[in-house]
């Protein structure tokens, strides 16, 4: 399992995968909750339009057995009075939750339902309440009650807040809505039922709770959530194979360039390149890195073979002259030749500690952060030596950050190399631009010319074939001059004197 999910296509197709499961099941839970949502608001709409055509139809005094809506084609229907019975309902029902009251037979009325001569208002001169003793004093008190008496919600929801008392043949302007559930011809549903108040002429105040089937938002989430449970996983499954086939081939060629490079380590072939993919990508900038840090290895181990190739023919002359002077004193003691013994000696010594020098530069050793003063340093190194001279800008003192012994060897192997190639003098200056610590040292000799000027600086390079190893030394000094300043963060270049000889400028940043 952990080498399963430890490769980058692994984790990538799961990670893909995860995120769209994600998206689906809040996209989901929206839609089912939207669809669910609008489908009961459209029931509450049906259930309150029920509940308006029973409330006009009371207020046109209509007789409770010829209202319309009590046929149960729409739904439920009750009517309750102020004092919360029922006084009308839907003629199967046998069952009900979600209204005022869970009656489902009607309850007799202290006043008779008006009968259809009696829809006409009485003449103002006749009172209504004249016509019966008893039954005024009924319907009087029923009024005053159902006057007074507050409205009863039929549900928590409501639409808006409580409007004045109505007047006799009004119907309110609010509707309460709520969910509940009702057994119509013995089958048991949802319904979403509506209430809405409407103020009789004989009866008073009457709530009408009228319901409308949520069979179809049941219906339809239902399959809305089949769809998704089957949907949703095969959606997925799509994505997860997409992405590993996708991720697959983007990664096609880093498999390439694995197996290219294992091939070269294990061939230690540094002539070979990994495969470049014909795209712009990061995998197609990864492999030309690659290569270019294959090209740089290869150089450096292509140099690293001609160094140590040139210093064993380098140290094998003095040691060979060394090994016959010895031999010959041992044969013959009053031949030795003492002076050249030593003199092949300290060669040997000299190229041995330019050899270890080069050594720690190749390794990436890190000049200790001191500071020196270049000019100061100038005039000490050119005090041993006879025509030289050294000449200092005015200003400040050229401060740099390095290694003290590794800058006056440097400026050492210059001022050797220009002695060896001058005429007459060598001059160095001092002196500071800008950010930089220039120092230069030239020769009055015949100079290098400008195709020499960079081979000069390669190790074990020679431009004098007839000079002689013990009058020019190994063709190190320069070398080594030039690794030091990078080191330090500079640059060592060669060009022509004004005087017709070589100039070397040594440029450094100031402290």
């Amino acid at each position: 399992m952990t080498r399963l999910f430890g490769s980058v296509r692994s984790r990538a197709t799961l990670g893909a995968t995860l995120v769209v499961v994600v998206a689906l099941v809040v996209t989901g839970a929206a839609v089912l909750q939207a669809l669910r949502s609008n489908l009961t608001a459209e029931a509450g709409t049906q259930a309150e339009r029920t509940a308006r055509a029973v409330a006009a139809e009371l207020a046109a005094r209509t007789p409770y057995d010829q209202l319309s809506g009590l046929d149960g084609e729409t739904g439920p229907v009750q009517v309750v009075d102020g004092d919360g019975n029922l006084v009308a309902a839907t003629e199967d029902l046998r069952w009900i939750t979600g209204t005022t009251t869970d009656q489902v037979e009607p309850r007799p009325s202290s006043s008779p339902s008006p009968s259809p001569s009696a829809s006409a208002s009485p003449p103002p001169s006749a009172p209504a309440r004249d016509d019966d003793d008893d039954d005024d004093d009924d319907g009087d008190d029923d009024g005053d009650d159902d006057t007074e008496a507050p409205r009863n919600p039929a549900a928590p929801e409501d639409s808006g807040e409580s409007e004045p008392s109505l007047a006799p043949g009004e119907t309110s302007g609010q509707t309460t809505f709520a969910s509940g559930a009702a057994t119509l011809d013995d089958e048991t549903a949802d319904y979403r039922f509506a209430a809405v108040d409407v103020r009789t002429h004989e009866r008073g105040l009457l709530t009408v709770h009228a319901g409308a089937p949520l069979a179809a938002e049941h219906s339809a989430v239902r399959t809305a959530l089949t769809v998704m449970l089957i949907g949703f996983p095969l959606l997925a499954a799509l994505v997860a194979g997409m992405t590993w086939v996708v991720t697959g081939r983007a990664l096609r060629p880093v498999a390439g360039i694995r197996e290219e490079m294992a091939a070269i380590t294990a061939s230690e072939d540094l002539t070979r390149r990994v495969p470049e993919p014909a795209t712009h990508d990061e995998i197609a900038r990864l492999a030309r890195t690659t290569n270019e840090t294959l090209a740089a290895l290869e150089a450096s181990v292509g140099r690293q073979r001609r160094f140590v190739a040139d210093a064993s023919h380098e140290l094998r002359s003095p040691i060979a002259s060394l090994r016959t002077q010895l031999e010959v004193a041992a044969a013959h003691p009053e031949l030795l030749d003492l002076d050249g013994a030593v003199e092949d000696t300290v060669r040997l010594q000299h190229l041995a500690a330019d050899l270890l020098l080069l050594a720690r530069l190749d390794a990436g050793e890190r000049p200790v952060d001191a500071r020196v003063d270049l000019a100061a340093l100038a005039r000490e190194e050119a005090a041993g030596r006879t025509g030289v001279t050294v000449d200092v800008a005015p200003g400040e003192a050229a401060e740099v950050t390095g290694s003290r012994g590794q800058l006056a060897r440097v400026l050492g192997n210059l001022l050797d190399n220009g002695r060896r190639h001058a005429r007459g003098t060598v001059s160095v200056t001092v002196r500071r631009e800008g950010d930089w610590a220039v120092l230069g040292v030239a020769d009055d000799g015949d100079g290098v010319a400008e195709a020499d000027r960079e081979r000069i600086f390669e190790r074990f390079v020679r431009l004098d074939a007839a000079r002689s190893r013990d009058d020019g030394g190994a063709g190190l000094g320069l070398a080594i001059a030039r690794d030091v300043a990078v080191r330090h963060g500079g640059t060592l270049t060669a060009g022509a004197a004004p005087a017709g000889g070589a100039l070397f400028e040594l440029r450094l940043p100031l402290a």
